[in-house]
């Protein structure tokens, strides 16, 4: 069973301390909705489980399958199952997507997958997010609306084929029709290789699509507060202040802080940089 346990975890960035205590547990086959005001350190958790350097554990664990994964590299984690869909993919211009992706997928494996199976492998999943044919030969989101990148990331989804994946905000920009697509190849992927989900987003209607076993909310660093499906209904209507009011927590105003990934974030080494804007 891929399980993720995260204990009493706290984060700092820049010597500040983002994630102030979060504790929570994720199954295989469960899809968990992470909720909360911008700049309350949703996105900070994401990328601590996945390594990124600059988001330093100060105290707590994050255990996947019984392996502890504080210890692990970048690319040990991505080869451990696990796979964060970023929420600004980086355009790497003179990369191929199927370069990309058949670099990332054959460092998984102990033998390359032979090419006919990447490329049927490839097609189906294009078909799938109903991108353009000549995606396998276009460089790394050059040139991508921002639709397309996010279709894009479920594309490497589906073919890594992780046991524990993340989204962050995986929907925004995305239209009514590509929003159905995207949740549709979610759903399917989820179906066949029973992964773990967290998935972020701000919007009642995706998570309706995808219908998220568990709901948490997260305020000032804590998850204040878990559910079902109808705290994302009530959310989607009134909005976090009953919830800061409720349990006497302050929502702090948003930091933005735009992540820039490198090649090597997802698959291949740990290397990785950060803008402000």
């Amino acid at each position: 069973m891929a399980k993720l346990i995260i204990e009493d975890l706290h984060v700092s960035v820049d010597d500040k301390e983002i994630l102030k205590g979060v504790d929570l547990t994720i199954d295989d086959d469960q899809i968990h909705a992470l909720m909360g005001p911008n700049g309350n350190g949703k996105s900070t958790l994401l990328a601590a489980i996945m390594g990124n350097p600059r988001y330093t554990v100060t105290k707590g664990k994050i255990t996947f399958n019984d392996q502890n994964l504080l210890a692990m590299s970048v690319d040990e984690r991505s080869k451990a199952g696990i796979f964060l869909g970023m929420q600004n993919p980086v355009e790497i211009p003179g990369v191929t997507n199927s370069d990309f992706l058949r670099a990332a997928i054959n460092a998984r494996l102990d033998k390359p997958q032979p090419l006919f199976g990447f490329i049927k492998d490839m097609e189906r999943a294009i078909s799938d997010l109903q991108m353009k044919s000549d995606l396998a030969h276009r460089f790394l989101n050059e040139g991508f609306s921002g639709g397309e990148k996010k279709r894009n990331e479920i594309i490497q989804l589906q073919l890594l084929k992780p046991s524990f994946a993340m989204l962050d905000e995986i929907d925004s920009g995305l239209d009514v029709d590509a929003l159905q697509i995207v949740a549709d190849a979610i759903k399917k992927q989820h179906e066949l290789t029973k992964m773990g989900l967290m998935i972020i987003s701000h919007y009642g209607r995706f998570y309706d699509l995808l219908k998220p076993t568990k709901t948490h909310v997260m305020i000032d660093g804590q998850i204040i507060l878990d559910g079902d499906e109808t705290l994302i209904e009530r959310i989607d209507k009134d909005g976090y202040d009953w919830i800061s009011e409720q349990f006497d927590v302050k929502i702090q105003k948003e930091n933005k802080v735009r992540m820039v990934y490198r090649l090597g974030t997802c698959a291949m080494s740990e290397k990785s940089k950060y803008h402000a804007n």
